[in-house]
């Protein structure tokens, strides 16, 4: 084999360890204990095989169920995310509007329950 190949490095849980095949590369089949092994045991057993790899992706299989969290927890997340960015938008604007109406920045700290120096850094974003 010449020339370099990106690896999608497909992990599958066997006993302790994670079973790992490249179907990009055939013949290539390796194991590791954790996932952040699997990159370096794929380039030894490319090596071994006489191929060279460029980029390693992580493809974990995992059962329906435990995916199905997974999935869930990188939603939830995303979400979460969103929230903050509205809810610091919103802060802004709330402390702009009650420094507008002439409150102190402890007043407004007070009002909206955070420190004087969060308000005073919101004011200044």
């Amino acid at each position: 084999m010449s020339g370099s190949v990106d690896a999608a490095a497909v992990c599958t849980r066997s006993g302790g360890w994670w079973a790992v095949e490249v179907p990009e590369i055939p013949g290539l089949f390796t194991q590791a204990r954790r996932l952040d092994q699997v990159e370096a045991m794929v380039r030894n057993a490319a090596e071994m095989l006489g191929a060279q790899v460029g980029a390693v992706v992580i493809d974990p299989r995992l059962d329906e169920g435990t995916q199905r969290m997974v999935d869930s927890l990188f939603i939830k997340r995303e979400e979460a995310r969103r929230a903050q960015d509205e809810a610091s938008k919103l802060a802004r604007a709330t402390v702009a509007a009650l420094r507008g109406e002439g409150l102190t920045v402890r007043d407004v700290a007070t009002v909206i329950g955070i420190s004087p120096q969060r308000v005073s850094a919101l004011q200044d974003a």
